[in-house]
């Protein structure tokens, strides 16, 4: 990446037993150095891939996990192929003991291929790990997730939940780019992505700023507004929601440990559902039509208020009222029912 990119803000002395509630209702991304440092698998990570191998195995169970497998050539890029017809890896599944094996073997062979275990349920595969490895978030929730490998490269992507990134073994490269640049990301197909979410084309170790079709000129201007960091086992990043994200593994043994949390109640649909069925019914609408939805969109969703209903009497608001648990499941029932006649 280019020097001149922003450094992420810096926190130190933050208190990873008891987070401040500031940080669980983020607006902007944060470093937070050391944060972890004195957990037991930072500490081994901190001193050798062995030793944090050697810890990770005393609590991993044998289930098979889904590894992500690419060759030395794709360069550690989870991504597509060539022009899009499938993928740069393939997916195998190991018990996450024979995989840990596999990497330590393969830590000083620069032509391994790429392992990636990604988004992997702690207290499943791990269970006891975050007994003494852990935030504290009070009354929140958060699922966490580890994420194993060695040299990956991560393309830039938005999840929807906050999200604190934490290190604990190997070092990361962040690169993270607020929510309005995406016209400038090149994002990929949005129904056919590597792991789930859509992701930005452009090789970051490579960037192809020539004007063409299949070409990035747009990138050098989302460089502007990019934020980075370099962290090592014990700092994390708050990731707040819908803000891409570009993640590097920068060793030959790394593992970070995240925590995903909405701000929104768990029955409330994810928005890329909502993205789709636009896509589909107002898109392609004649252009005097879409225009028109445009303003029913923007009075019903982006600019409702307590007046968007206030003439209609409170009990036949409808879906018009405030959507609570009961009203989100009759919504989805009328949907799916209108989506499969």
């Amino acid at each position: 990446m280019p020097p001149l990119v922003e450094a992420i803000e810096e926190l130190h002395g933050i208190d990873a037993a008891a987070l401040p509630s500031a940080l669980l209702h983020p607006t902007r991304p944060y470093v937070l150095r050391g944060v972890a440092a004195n957990w037991p698998i930072a500490r081994a990570g901190a001193a050798s891939a062995r030793e944090a191998i050697g810890y990770l195995k005393g609590f991993a169970r044998d289930t098979p996990v889904t590894v992500s497998v690419a060759p030395a050539q794709a360069g550690g890029r989870i991504s597509y192929r060539e022009g899009l017809q499938g993928f740069s890896f393939t997916q195998e599944r190991a018990p996450l003991p024979v995989v840990l094996d596999t990497l330590l073997r393969q830590l000083d062979d620069p032509a391994a291929p790429t392992l990636y275990v990604g988004s992997t349920t702690i207290d499943t595969w791990l269970p006891g790990l975050r007994d003494h490895n852990d935030f504290g978030f009070g009354a929140l929730q958060p699922l966490a997730s580890i994420w194993i490998g060695n040299r990956t490269r991560i393309p830039a992507h938005q999840d929807v939940p906050d999200n604190i990134a934490c290190v604990v073994a190997g070092r990361r490269r962040v690169t993270l780019f607020p929510p309005d640049q995406l016209q400038n990301l090149y994002i990929g197909p949005l129904d056919r992505t590597p792991a789930g979410q859509a992701v930005s084309l452009v090789d970051f170790a490579a960037p192809d700023y020539r004007h063409d079709e299949q070409r990035f000129p747009k990138f050098a201007e989302a460089l502007r507004h990019a934020q980075s960091a370099e962290l090592a086992p014990g700092d994390a990043v708050l990731i707040p929601s819908m803000w891409w994200h570009h993640i590097q593994a920068l060793d030959a043994f790394n593992v970070l440990v995240n925590y995903w949390w909405r701000q929104s109640p768990k029955w409330m649909d994810t928005p890329m559902n909502a993205l789709m069925l636009a896509i589909m019914s107002v898109r392609d609408l004649p252009p005097e039509q879409r225009e028109v939805w445009r303003e029913v969109f923007r009075h019903y969703v982006f600019d409702a208020d307590a007046q968007t209903a206030a003439h209609i009497p409170e009990a036949a608001r409808g879906m018009l009222a405030p959507i609570d648990e009961l009203r989100a499941r009759e919504l989805r029932a009328r949907l799916l029912q209108a989506l499969n006649r």
